[in-house]
């Protein structure tokens, strides 16, 4: 992970996102919805350039940033995401419609542990992006990396978790739980025979999935 001076620079030479995402980003901060970090977000839709995915699936839509800014850098991309929480889901909804991103973006409400099977007809998806319930990620890797075609991507947010997976001794029993939980996905990962895992360390940890 980068030193805050680093980010800070970082930052300062990311390109605007215009007025109503900037807005999103206000909202969230002011709410205190996570939504992925500025730096995190860059590097994951500069990959996503490169890959130039067709459809992708995102768990954990929040208020729909991340959805909104995959959808803007690559304007022939669909994606559905789904968000469990009632007010974020309506927010997100909000937000998509104002930026004119119907087209592109479905969002669904509901817990993703209980939709899997509501994909079933669904086309593959080129890449999935996991940044929902840290604790849940392992079942949400099992339960969706089955619509993802093969040589598609999965990236995982929040793998670094403050870099608290590194940290031997966390005071508060809640952090260094999620780290735990955090740090058993990861090895996992690295080992998962069907896909080749290698964790970036750009915003809070993004793990980028290759599957065989």
């Amino acid at each position: 992970m980068i030193n805050n001076q680093v980010e800070d620079y970082l930052k300062s030479l990311t390109p605007t996102r215009g007025e109503l995402v900037e807005k999103i980003e206000q909202y969230a901060k002011k709410n205190q919805v996570p939504i992925m970090d500025l730096v995190g977000m860059e590097s994951l839709l500069q990959q996503l350039r490169l890959q130039k995915p067709k459809r992708i699936l995102e768990i954990g839509a929040a208020i729909g940033y991340s959805a909104i800014r995959m959808a803007q850098a690559l304007p022939d991309v669909q994606i559905v995401t789904i968000e469990r929480d009632e007010e974020r889901f309506h927010e997100a909804k909000r937000n998509i419609v104002e930026l004119g991103l119907t087209n592109q973006i479905q969002v669904t409400f509901g817990d993703a542990l209980d939709l899997a099977q509501t994909l079933e007809s669904e086309p593959l998806f080129d890449v999935l992006f996991i940044d929902a319930a840290k604790g849940q990620y392992q079942r949400f890797f099992d339960l969706y990396g089955k619509y993802v075609k093969h040589g598609g991507v999965i990236y995982s947010d929040n793998v670094l978790f403050r870099g608290l997976v590194a940290e031997e001794d966390i005071e508060n029993k809640r952090l260094q739980k999620i780290a735990a939980k955090i740090k058993t996905y990861n090895e996992w990962l690295m080992k998962h025979p069907d896909y080749e895992t290698r964790i970036l360390p750009v915003g809070d940890g993004l793990a980028v999935s290759i599957k065989k």
